[in-house]
This record gives structure tokens, sequence and C-alpha cells, in this order.
């Protein structure tokens, strides 16, 4: 009876010992499940992280890159700006020092021509105080006055030049001094020996005065 019960106790002990056994397999499994289960989460985690900074860091690097061809459209711009203006400032002085060659081209003719214009001025003086020779003053006038008209088509204009103006070391050129009675007078030109010219607006002989002293 007692062999029996012995056999009972140790066939109830083996399926409790086999029952433990099988949970605490269970047990283990369920700890590597979740063990397993928490290292994937970390995982996932840590890839979420990385894939947050790899777009921040994605996204830094196009707006240095967008700055960066702002900063470079920028300094193209400005560089397009200063040529530009350069140009234009080469551009209008060529075109001003074209004007100026053209209007001045005949310069160094008209300078030659001038001492015949002296001695025009002086013949049809000499003339105007004879009384004998009023044909001949006529023809004379007449070819003065279409020399004359030359001159001035081709840009000369005389100066207008008289006494009591005030002399001015642009216009003119002092050869002598003359003592003079009245005060306002001193400094200023008395006689004009020779008369100076411009060509359009330029001096191309100063005036010959007196002064007086």
């Amino acid at each position: 009876m007692s062999k029996g019960i012995n056999k009972e106790k140790v066939k109830n002990s083996g399926v409790v010992e086999g029952a433990a056994q099988v949970n605490e397999k269970e047990l283990v499994d369920e700890m590597e499940q979740t063990e397993e289960s928490a290292v994937k989460a970390e995982e996932s985690k840590l890839k979420e992280e990385e894939e947050h900074m790899s777009d921040e860091e994605s996204s830094k690097a196009e707006e240095n890159e967008v700055e960066k061809l702002k900063s470079e459209l920028t300094e193209a711009k400005d560089k397009y700006l200063r040529l530009y203006s350069e140009f234009e400032n080469y551009r209008r002085r060529t075109a001003k020092e074209r004007l100026e060659l053209i209007k001045t081209a005949n310069e160094d003719l008209i300078v030659a021509l001038l001492p015949v214009m002296d001695d025009f001025q002086r013949a049809q003086k000499a003339l105007e105080e004879s009384a004998d020779h009023k044909a001949s003053k006529e023809g004379f006038d007449l070819i003065y006055n279409k020399f004359s008209k030359v001159l001035k088509q081709n840009g000369l204009k005389p100066m207008e030049n008289k006494p009591g103006q005030e002399f001015n070391t642009d216009h003119h050129e002092a050869i002598s001094q003359m003592p003079v009675e009245k005060k306002n007078m001193k400094g200023k030109i008395i006689d004009v020996v020779e008369n100076g010219y411009y060509l359009d607006e330029k001096v191309i002989r100063f005036a010959k005065v007196v002064i007086g002293a």
C-alpha cells in the first residue's frame, strides 16, 4: 500500500517538475522576446533619430547652398553693374573726345590763316583812312567778308575786346603796360594790339593787349 502511494507521489512530482520546467522555458522565452522587442524598439528609435538628424543636416546643407548661390548671384550682379558703369563712362568720354577732335580738326589750318586775317584788317583800316581808293576798298571788303565767313563757318569766333575791359589771363596776353591818369583804368585794357580768337569754345590765340599801370 505504501509503495503505491510513493509511486503516485513520484509521478505527481514528475508532473510538477515537468510543468515547472515548461513554465521556466516559457518565462525565458518571454523574457527573450521582451528583450528582443526592447532592442528592436531602441534600434527603431535610434534609426528615427538618425533619419531626423539626416533630414536636418540635409536641410541645413540645402540652406547653405541657397545662401551661397544668392551670394554668388549678388556678386555677379555687382560686377556686371560696375562693368556696365565703366563702359558707359568710357563710351561718353570717347564720344566727347571724338566730338572735340572733330571740332578742332582744322585748328592748325585756322591758326596759320590768322596772320592773313590780321593783314586784311590792317589793310582795311588803311583803306578807310584813304579817300582816294573807294573802289578798291569795296572790292577789298568783299574779299575780306568772304574770307571771314569761311572761317566762321569752320568755328572761328573773334574775342570781343575793347578798352576799359578787365584783364583776364585766360583770354589776354599783356605785351606792355602804360601809365594811366585814371585810377579806374589801372590793370585794365587800354589798347588791343592783336585780336584773340576762339575755335568753338577753345581759345586758340590770346588777345595781345596793353594794360594800364
